[in-house]
């Protein structure tokens, strides 16, 4: 990190601040800062659903999942499309027709007050996790790569967040998103074609993307009907377009951002341009994961990415065996350009047979390297179980620390820590939203209270979210991939509120205490069903992709209701008379 750096990742960080607070001072009423004004028009909206999806996380995580396991994961959006026309024909006109402030309020029209605070219950402890998360994955990788202080970072990023979310609400988080996605992405295609312009003079972009493929990094469809597996096209068009469903139709942080749209037609546009660019924006990040890798088919990268894991075997007893693997690794690095060589050589000659030995070759050597990371991880495990030998999440800015120019790293670190900015503001948002209206406002008589009373409150609200989001950023630890952490806890809970909005929208006849029993059974079900088929197996291991989870969560909440409907009405049955 050098002064140029430092310039620009403070001046762009305190200017998002600084136009945010600027931007929406002076809220005057609680329609104008919960869904600002109504005012967002389609880009605005568009932009703002992508940034708060878009955390640190994704742009720390995707990289290195791309690295280790290809382009594959690509496949858990593919059903977001569907879920994006779905969410514009049936939940948009919905929320817009009933001028609700919160997803859940329209639950109570619908159902009951337990209801929707059960559903509101069940938002706030997964997305007030998640909260935690997008602060904390950022922190933990910066604070282990550049030496800095976990729990400072953790407080940095949270305060900042805190000031301008606060301070205007929806229309703050909406306007400092749109900068926030021109500096992520701007910073991620300088980052694409310093990669490529690293790589060999021969080797351009198909031929780099040949290397990959050569080593199955660019397996994207798997159609094979293998529930175990994380990632394959069913599990994306099923488990992903139920998460898809209830992420953006039901989670209040998504849709707080196009429920502040001028009208319905300026929501579905919004809605419609994420559908359209989403998937080829996390594929092109993945793509930068892969040509990552083949950087790396060229030059030296450590055993494990993560400092502190090398950090600590190397002062322990096991440092002269790990020692041991970081030779074989210089051996095999060396053996990987002459490979990555003969292969390039071969495909300019377009000898098929040539082509064929050499990409052999270059996966015996891949396979060896990976032999090698595992037996690294191993070392590192036994020196101290408590560090991550996960390295996934240390890749990218392992290459962004060590390779790219002064300047570009600090953009590119101000990039990281403007998604986690932009996807904690809209948490913290809806956690303050859901909290004052949906319990404090709904526990209160509105007579007694004026609106600005309610504005004060959901702003106090946020500010508590922000300081619960920063303390369980400062005890959390690392688990696996931080994306897929993210991914998993809303897996947990999200099957069962979309099961719930599903039978509000199109099952007309089940009522609410059917519904309410059903959802607490579903919820305690999809824990059971968490905890002994993927929880306590190591990763890859599962016996059921976590994916699959949101289906069954919906499809077990809309079973159970109808059972319980069912039965409740025969017992209120009058009986037949003789």
């Amino acid at each position: 990190m050098g002064t140029l750096d430092w310039l620009i990742l403070s001046g762009t960080l305190l200017f998002i601040v600084a136009y945010g607070v600027w931007k929406t001072r002076g809220s005057k009423d609680v329609d104008d800062y919960v869904k600002g004004g109504s005012e967002s028009k389609w880009w605005t909206i568009g932009l703002s659903v992508m940034a708060t999806q878009a955390s640190a996380i994704t742009f720390l995580s995707t990289p290195g999942q791309a690295f280790h396991d290809g382009m594959g994961f690509v496949q858990f959006y593919f059903g977001l499309p569907l879920a994006m026309i779905i969410i514009c024909l049936v939940f948009v006109p919905i929320y817009h027709k009933l001028k609700v402030y919160t997803a859940y309020e329209f639950l109570e029209n619908r159902f009951d007050v337990k209801t929707r605070s059960l559903a509101a219950i069940l938002f706030l402890l997964q997305r007030g996790l998640a909260a935690g998360i997008t602060i904390f994955a950022p922190s933990i990788i910066l604070s282990a790569v550049l030496g800095w202080d976990l729990r400072t970072l953790n407080i940095i990023i949270g305060t900042l967040v805190i000031i301008y979310t606060v301070s205007g609400g929806t229309k703050a988080v909406s306007v400092t998103q749109k900068q926030q996605m021109f500096i992520i992405m701007v910073g991620m295609f300088m980052a694409f074609f310093f990669i490529l312009g690293y790589l060999p003079n021969d080797i351009g972009l198909g031929k780099a993307l040949k290397i990959a493929g050569a080593s199955d990094k660019l397996n994207i469809l798997d159609f094979s009907f293998n529930t175990k597996s994380r990632y394959t096209f069913w599990s994306g068009i099923t488990g992903g377009l139920f998460l898809a469903l209830a992420y953006f139709g039901t989670d209040q942080s998504q849709v707080q951002r196009y429920l502040s749209g001028k009208s319905v037609r300026e929501s579905q546009l919004g809605l419609i341009f994420n559908a359209i660019f989403k998937i080829p924006m996390q594929f092109f990040i993945l793509l930068v994961g892969v040509m990552v890798f083949v950087f790396y088919q060229y030059n030296p990268s450590p055993l494990n990415f993560n400092p502190a894991a090398t950090n600590e075997v190397m002062n322990s007893e096991y440092a002269n065996d790990y020692k041991v693997l970081q030779q074989r690794q210089r051996e095999l690095e060396s053996e990987k350009v002459i490979a990555q060589n003969k292969f390039a050589i071969a495909l300019d000659l377009k000898e098929f047979t040539a082509i064929e030995a050499a990409k052999m070759q270059v996966i015996d050597i891949n396979r060896k390297d990976s032999t090698n990371r595992v037996a690294a991880k191993t070392l590192i495990n036994l020196a101290d179980d408590s560090i991550e030998t996960n390295d996934k999440d240390y890749v990218f800015i392992h290459f962004i620390l060590n390779n790219l120019p002064k300047g570009l790293i600090g953009l590119l670190l101000a990039v990281i820590l403007s998604a986690a900015m932009s996807s904690t503001a809209s948490e913290l948002n809806a956690l303050g939203t859901i909290t004052a209206l949906d319990l404090y406002k709904r526990g209160t008589s509105p007579r007694h209270f004026s609106d600005k009373h309610y504005v004060r409150v959901s702003k106090a609200f946020t500010l508590l979210w922000g300081i619960i989001a920063i303390l369980i950023a400062c005890i959390a630890h690392l688990f696996d991939n931080l994306i897929q952490l993210v991914n998993i806890i809303g897996s947990i809970f999200y099957g069962n509120v979309l099961g719930i909005f599903l039978l509000a929208f199109f099952f007309k006849y089940v009522k609410g205490n059917a519904v309410f029993i059903a959802a607490i059974l579903t919820q305690i079900l999809i824990c059971i069903t968490y905890y002994n088929l993927i929880h306590i197996y190591p990763a890859g291991q599962e016996k059921l992709g976590y994916l699959w989870l949101n289906f069954i969560g919906a499809a077990l909440v809309i079973i159970f209701s109808f059972l319980f409907e069912a039965f409740d009405r025969l017992l209120k049955k009058p009986p037949i008379q003789p």
